[in-house]
């Protein structure tokens, strides 16, 4: 199954600070362009020189992923049993 979601979506779960995250580790990120609307428009992986975030953003990531856990726990255990 692919289920196409927007930039924005992936965003607002945390998964794209999440990803980041461990990206960083290896010296990577993906970069999403925005137009001033914040809509995407491109998305690539970088080189970066940077590694991890503040904790103002760690601390708003982890309460994204964590809500998106709570939010879609029940299918993504349905889904992984298919």
């Amino acid at each position: 199954m692919v289920n196409e979601r927007s930039w924005q979506e992936f965003r607002d779960s945390g998964l794209f600070w999440l990803i980041n995250t461990f990206l960083h580790t290896f010296g990577w990120a993906i970069v999403i362009d925005v137009d001033d609307n914040g809509i995407a428009k491109s998305a690539y992986p970088a080189r970066v020189k940077f590694r991890g975030f503040t904790e103002k953003i760690n601390t708003e990531g982890y309460e994204k992923v964590s809500a998106y856990m709570l939010e879609n726990a029940e299918e993504l255990l349905k889904e992984s049993k298919e």
